[in-house]
C-alpha cells in the first residue's frame, strides 16, 4: 500500500493529455473555454507544463497549421491545428464545449 508521500501527482497532467487528444482527434463544430472554477493550481501546473511539453506542442501546431494552408485541401485542417495550439500550450483549466454553446460553462 502506498502512503500519501509516494502517490503520484501527475493524474491532472494525463487528463489534460486525453483532453488535447480527444480536441485533434476532432476539432470541427467544438471550442475550448477557460473554466471560472480553476484557480491557482490550474496555473502552477500550466506553468510546469509550459516548461517541459506546451511550447513544442504549440510550436508542432504552428509548423503544420503553415504547412497544410499551404494548399486548398489543408486549409480546413490548418485552421484546427491553429485552434489547438491554446489549448496544448495550456491545458489546465480549460474546457471542451460544442460550438453551439461557448458560453455554457461561464
Amino acid at each position: 500500500m502506498l502512503r500519501d508521500a509516494e502517490r503520484p501527482r501527475t493524474i491532472p497532467f494525463g487528463i489534460a493529455s486525453f483532453r488535447i487528444a480527444s480536441y485533434a482527434l476532432w476539432p470541427f463544430g467544438r471550442t475550448t473555454v477557460e473554466r471560472r472554477d480553476a484557480g491557482a493550481g490550474s496555473l502552477l501546473g500550466n506553468i510546469i507544463w509550459i516548461v517541459f511539453a506546451g511550447w513544442w506542442l504549440a510550436l508542432g501546431h504552428i509548423f503544420t497549421g503553415i504547412a497544410l494552408c499551404c494548399t486548398i485541401i489543408g486549409i480546413p485542417l490548418g485552421i484546427a491545428n491553429f485552434k489547438l495550439i491554446p489549448v496544448s500550450l495550456m491545458p489546465l483549466g480549460r474546457e471542451i464545449v460544442p460550438t453551439d454553446r461557448p458560453f455554457a460553462t461561464r
